[in-house]
């Protein structure tokens, strides 16, 4: 009898140890899911993190084209004006650059370049786009345009250009908010 007994208990013992094993691998599987669903928590709270970052870094990105692009030679007053002049437009070379603009089409990187005029005496029902026929008045001048949706970005400046009155010659400077716009990648 004490065989059929020690049997028994080796067999309870038995019983007990696999409980014991099967309990510590769902516990271990269950802190295994634990930290992967943290891990997975954690990596999309990070990635939306690092999408407002490049957000951010895009939108300054095109406010410094915007800056850049304004000062460069081809829109930039120079010293035609009395001295280097900062965030200065020359409105001359704009309407002209426009007349030839096949030659500068991917140049910058753009999908659309407009200076529009801001004045409070001008009606902004009567928008004109500027042309060699009614240049100087006019409200917007349009040198690069293609449709694209996306957001403008712009700049204040100074727009410059020559004018005449009684027969003298004066630097006439008008403020402007200079726009552009470009194909963004998703």
């Amino acid at each position: 009898m004490s065989k059929k007994y020690n049997f028994s208990q080796r067999q309870k013992k038995s019983k007990k140890a696999q409980m014991k094993i099967q309990q510590m691998i769902f516990m271990v599987l269950a802190v295994a899911f634990f930290f992967i669903l943290a891990g997975i928590f954690a990596l999309s709270f990070k990635m939306s993190s690092l999408k407002k970052d490049a957000d951010l870094l895009n939108e300054k990105n095109a406010l410094l084209l915007v800056t850049k692009i304004a000062e460069s030679p081809e829109f930039s007053c120079g010293e035609a004006f009395g001295g280097k002049k900062v965030y200065c437009v020359d409105f001359d070379k704009a309407l002209t650059l426009k007349k030839n603009i096949e030659k500068y089409n991917n140049f910058w990187g753009v999908s659309n370049i407009e200076l529009r005029l801001i004045s409070d005496t001008l009606n902004p029902i009567s928008e004109k786009e500027c042309s060699i026929i009614n240049y100087p008045n006019c409200t917007y001048l349009r040198i690069i345009s293609e449709n694209v949706t996306g957001t403008d970005y712009s700049t204040f400046v100074s727009l410059c250009r020559k004018n005449s009155y009684e027969g003298e010659v004066y630097d006439k400077c008008e403020l402007a908010k200079f726009l552009i716009s470009y194909k963004q990648l998703e």
